[in-house]
């Protein structure tokens, strides 16, 4: 039988009764599919649901064959190397069969080909074979998560869970995340902001507090088949928002005719001679007339509204947010940053050097390097944060910030107009408003209280505050902005950056942010 996963109408809930998303009907067999949606959409929770942790709130899950999780964390540094791959047993009973004391279950559950099948895994996922007894504790994380896609490669589930497999992976750990979905050959469901990895995929499921849908393809069909959504959502909104006011002009235009007539009415009651009983029941009978015709009126408004209403609760959803950036006239030859023989060091680790390069006006530049080498050192760096253990550094100091997905400059306890004016003293209320509206906070929002931020929020705050300085940062280094953001909070911070007209240094694991912002230049370390 194929591995398959049948969702049958399936809902889920948060534990305070807040519905994720409801009514996913769908059957899934041997193909990779890609689970998307913002951050508190549900996507943890589907998987979760999928793993037998948990209930749906209503509907049911069927599941044909054995399911496998990417394992990202481990109960402590401790755990061997054979043990993280799953194999310490079957080692272990090896070994007792080769001195002669196994057991007749020994036998029979032994797996000759062991040994030689976890070099071979090792070996694809590019970790050269090593003692099987090292603890964790050796390893960089990109290191770990290769040694969990090697588990998975050992173990042979039929289906396979992935939940933000590529957070916080170096290159190396990146490319074996791809290849084990390119080469995988059951049932594969991965929850991911990572668009390049969504290129892997033979479907798509996008969660939205409007309902699922469902996409054929990878990543470059989902986002055409999104930006037809979005005119369809544009053109919806223009057309309930031009129906509402036809029907409030009609019902206007119907009142005032009806108020002329009654006034012509009343002026000629008596003149006619009709007696008192016959223009009483006129009255009545054109009384009942118009309250007909207001109900009528109230339905067409309501109605209207109703449609207006639904309209924007899609555009909202589907339709990026705006964002003004502006300028912080860095002038095009102004050197902005120069390192000279630059080297650094951890504690006694060397990391990198001798470093040289220098930025000129709006540079756009990468920093590339695996796990542990050094990247956000070099950007503490450059921010003046540490000394260098030798060499010189130019910079533009009082010119320079920090970007990165902890925000950790914003006060938690604050709303994010405080937030502003505490950053810059300089600003009046409206000039405040003014910094926090061109971010997308506007009106209420600006006095959310940082804490109950989300994290793409938190970045855009980060920016706003930043950038309504009187002096605002001509050179922005950001330390993978991206990590745990969900897809449409990173198209907001791209659209943010594409705009800013200084100098960036960048430090991210996404190829496709990387590219989308435009650093041209790259330094390897």
């Amino acid at each position: 039988m194929f591995p398959s996963i049948t969702f049958d109408r399936i809902a889920a809930k948060t534990p305070g009764d807040r519905t994720l998303f409801e009514n996913l009907t769908l059957t899934i067999g041997p193909e990779r599919v890609g689970l998307v949606g913002r951050n508190g959409s549900g996507k943890s929770t589907l998987l979760k649901l999928i793993a037998r942790q948990g209930e749906p709130a209503s509907g049911s899950i069927t599941i044909n064959g054995r399911v496998g999780e990417l394992a990202q964390r481990w109960p402590d540094d401790t755990v061997t190397l054979a043990q993280a791959l799953g194999v310490a047993d079957g080692l272990a009973r090896l070994a007792r069969l080769e001195r002669g004391e196994g057991s007749e279950e020994d036998m029979a559950e032994a797996d000759w080909t062991l040994e030689h099948r976890i070099a071979e895994t090792l070996a694809k996922v590019d970790l050269p074979e090593r003692d099987l007894t090292r603890s964790l504790r050796g390893f960089s994380g990109g290191e770990r998560t290769r040694i969990a896609v090697a588990r998975l490669w050992l173990e042979s589930p039929d289906i396979l869970l992935l939940d933000e497999p590529t957070n916080n992976l170096d290159a190396p750990g990146r490319a074996a995340i791809l290849a084990l979905m390119d080469e995988w050959r059951g049932a594969a469901f991965v929850a991911s902001h990572d668009r390049d990895l969504l290129e892997h995929v033979d479907r798509i499921v996008e969660l939205t507090p409007i309902g699922v849908t469902v996409f054929g393809g990878g990543w470059s069909a989902f986002a055409e088949a999104r930006e037809a959504r979005r005119a369809a959502a544009v053109d919806a909104l223009d057309k309930a928002e031009t129906d509402l006011r036809r029907v409030k002009d009609q019902v206007q235009l119907q009142r005032e005719m009806k108020a002329r007539k009654d006034a012509a009415g009343k002026a000629g009651r008596f003149a006619a001679g009709q007696s008192k009983m016959l223009l009483d029941f006129k009255q009545d009978r054109a009384e009942a007339s118009q309250g007909a015709a207001n109900r009528l009126a109230d339905r067409q408004l309501s109605q209207a509204n109703e449609a207006l209403d639904e309209a924007k609760a899609k555009f909202e959803v589907l339709i990026p947010l705006n964002i003004v950036t502006p300028s912080v006239n860095l002038p095009s030859q102004k050197l902005v940053l120069q390192f000279e023989d630059v080297t650094a060091r951890a504690g006694d680790r060397f990391l990198f050097g001798p470093l040289s390069f220098k930025v000129t006006g709006p540079e756009r530049i990468h920093i590339a390097g695996h796990n542990g080498a050094g990247k956000s050192t070099l950007l503490r760096l450059i921010a003046g944060e540490r000394e260098p253990a030798s060499g010189t550094i130019r910079r533009l100091d009082g010119r320079i910030a920090m970007l990165d997905q902890h925000s950790d400059t914003l006060d938690e306890s604050r709303t994010l107009l405080e937030n502003m004016r505490a950053a810059n003293p300089e600003l009046d209320d409206n000039a405040a408003y003014a910094g926090l509206a061109r971010f997308a906070f506007r009106n209420k929002k600006a006095h959310q209280v940082v804490a109950t931020l989300s994290g793409g929020e938190r970045l855009r705050a980060s920016m706003s505050i930043m950038l309504a300085s009187a002096t605002p940062p001509q050179l922005l280094l950001l330390d993978e902005p991206t990590n745990h953001l969900d897809i449409d909070s990173i198209e907001v911070i791209e659209q943010a950056l594409i705009a800013y007209d200084g100098a960036l240094i960048v430090v991210s694991h996404d190829p496709v942010f990387v590219q989308t912002i435009g650093c041209a230049r790259e330094i390897r370390l």
